[in-house]
């Protein structure tokens, strides 16, 4: 065996030692306490540091491997040392010296806000490292801006380094400390539960539920998608695991190649908007507002419902205009044998649940689920969980945990100079000015802010740049800080299927081998409610079933329905036959008329909506028998 090989074998096992060491902390600390704010962050950095720096390369060029593996143990030293001391030293006697830096915090500080962005560059591109760099430089450079809104007192390296190094304020702030505790044993939570086999199961239980309706295999992908996507909480892992799958079965049964990429994309992206799990990022929501997580949980399931409706009402208006049916019924798994097979891998979900009903932490509930993951899983050979998969499941979970961590500890960086500068305060201001107090148009700036901010990073790093930047905008207008927060995190969400930058639909281009530009544009058209939805969340909060009575919440759902209804019917172009210009148009004025609590207007689009869906339920059964007619 060369010397390549074995420096190569040793440093495999070091990585897999080490994530199985971070993952231990992480149950650790959720099963047993965690540690106060600074450490347990500092400690969670340092392990994220460690493992991207060894597992993502320094560069994708030929560069000389004896450098390259110099860069990552020299960059590891420094993670251990700059973390080390916030940990073990600057954690018991910073009270002592009044918070004061000295020189050792501010050379470390500089080192580990290095770092932090090199992390970030190797794991998740240049967007998030430039976008961060580009809010120090405003911090250094703000106070020679000759715009009031934009011009501050300034910013000296002492200051901005203390601040964003030496506290919870800065690099570890909410973001972090999020990722440290609650994502992080979720997100193992979720590493377990894949590998016990729940994809499979939903797979196989989508299967035999709509595989035989109409368009029955992208049916499937909207059922299976939506269900391994709040699990994954990855929309492009979500696309290349069940959509590896469901698009070549789309693809065979007739369905054309872009159309199977757009289906899979736009239904992956969902899953992540999708309770109970969200994709982890309920959790930040829940600590960013202040709210339970079962109350995030409850305010995320109809808007997600509505938005998971209008694809699926898509999905089979297209496939009836291919003329799609479903598979026979006899190549179909059948439901029971599924459920008694493996039917028994959701039951750590409903053990999550359950602990957060009856009152536990989220650390706790997400501690307590692992294991009952490990324990259920046991209960049939096909599923039992040994200490060998135990351990591989663990690497790969505190491996999952990297591009989170990563976002968090930037949009720190972020924080700090918004905090610093006032810069947050200022950009309300401005954008309330520019929007001339109108609610509507401070709405469409928020979205396109939303959107042109998450291209091209993850869903985590998206919703927290947007929940920092733009949501407290509309706090200051007055809409609930929940309702905020759901608004942007719903365009964080869906930016990895809006053109030109569309991380998911180009993840399901590659697997159906289509353009991907044009693939965006049809997962951008078959998930269109999406972009709607959350002005319901605006306007008609009570639809989140947490804001108003049950009267109301009931007549928005009722409202609500009938207006995406109308919206998938118009985008498609086709409800049981192909719509002319005008019936399209009249089902999309219809749409703006059913967001606002206008009842005069919700009973006027309600009526028309429904008087044109029975004209062309009753014109396309003409059609159809005219037709036959004709054939006979």
């Amino acid at each position: 065996m060369s010397n390549d090989n074995v420096l190569g074998n040793k440093t495999a096992l070091f990585v897999s030692g080490l994530a199985i060491l971070m993952a231990l902390f992480q149950l650790y600390t959720s099963g047993f306490g965690r540690f106060p704010a600074l450490q347990q962050r500092s400690i969670h950095l340092a392990f994220a540091l460690i493992l991207s720096f060894y597992i993502y390369p320094f560069s994708k060029k030929s560069f000389s491997k004896k450098w390259g593996s110099a860069i990552n143990s020299l960059s590891s030293i420094g993670a251990l040392l700059c973390c080390g001391n916030i940990a073990f030293v600057v954690y018991y006697v910073l009270y002592e010296r009044a918070g004061a830096a000295t020189n050792i915090d501010i050379v470390f500080g500089f080192i580990l806000i290095i770092l932090v962005l090199d992390m970030t560059r190797r794991i998740m591109g240049w967007a998030l490292p430039i976008i961060t760099l580009i809010f120090i430089a405003y911090g250094f450079l703000g106070a020679y801006i000759d715009i009031p809104y934009l011009r501050h007192s300034g910013m000296d390296l002492h200051r901005f380094i203390s601040y964003t190094y030496l506290g919870t304020e800065g690099l570890f702030t909410v973001p972090l400390g999020v990722s440290a505790t609650f994502i992080a044993i979720f997100v193992l939570f979720a590493s377990f539960l894949v590998n016990s086999g729940v994809g499979d199961f939903f797979m196989d239980a989508a299967t035999a539920v709509a595989g035989d309706k109409t368009g029955g295999p992208a049916k499937v992908a909207v059922v299976s998608s939506a269900a391994m996507g709040s699990v994954s909480g990855s929309a492009v892992g979500n696309v290349v695991t069940t959509g590896s799958v469901t698009i070549p079965l789309m693809k065979k049964m007739g369905f054309p190649p872009l159309l199977a990429a757009g289906i899979e994309g736009t239904a992956s992206t969902g899953g992540q908007i999708m309770p109970p799990l969200m994709g982890a990022a309920a959790f930040i929501i829940a600590s960013v507002v202040g709210k339970p997580y079962l109350t995030i949980c409850i305010a995320a399931f109809v808007p997600a419902a509505l938005s998971f409706l209008s694809v699926y009402v898509i999905v089979h208006f297209e496939a009836e205009r291919y003329g799609i049916r479903g598979l026979p019924k006899k190549d179909l798994p059948k439901l029971w044998p599924v459920l008694k097979k493996r039917g028994h891998l959701i039951l750590p979900i409903v053990v999550l649940v359950a602990m957060l009903i009856m009152g536990y932490t989220a650390m706790k509930a997400g501690f307590y689920a692992v294991i009952s993951v490990v324990l259920i899983s046991s209960f049939q050979k096909d599923t039992r969980m040994g200490i060998r998969s135990i351990l591989q499941t663990m690497e790969k979970g505190a491996k999952a945990v990297l591009p989170i961590a990563a976002a968090c500890a930037c949009s720190g960086i972020v924080v700090g100079v918004l905090t610093l500068t006032g810069l947050g305060l200022k950009i309300s201001f401005l954008l309330v000015e520019i929007a001339g107090g109108s609610l509507p148009i401070l709405l469409l700036l928020a979205m396109i802010t939303s959107i042109l901010l998450g291209m091209g990073i993850t869903t985590t790093a998206a919703y927290l740049l947007v929940a920092i930047i733009v949501a407290p905008v509309l706090v200051r207008m007055g809409v609930p800080a929940l309702a905020a927060h759901m608004f942007v995190f719903y365009y964080a969400v869906i930016s990895t299927i809006t053109p030109p930058v569309a991380l998911a639909a180009y993840a399901a281009a590659g697997v159906a081998g289509t353009d991907p530009f044009k693939t965006s544009l049809v997962g951008f058209r078959v998930g269109i409610a999406k972009f709607v939805v959350p002005f319901y969340i605006i306007y008609r909060p009570e639809i989140m079933l947490v804001f108003g009575s049950p009267l109301k919440a009931f007549t928005a759902l009722i409202v609500s329905f009938f207006g995406i209804w109308a919206l998938a019917a118009g985008a498609c172009g086709f409800a049981f036959r192909e719509l002319k210009i005008y019936e399209r148009l009249i089902l999309l004025v219809c749409i703006p008329f059913t967001i606002p609590p206008n009842l005069p207007w919700n009973i006027a689009a309600i009526v028309i909506i429904i008087l044109v869906t029975l004209y062309l339920r009753i014109s396309a059964k003409k059609e159809m028998g005219k037709a036959v007619k004709f054939a006979n």
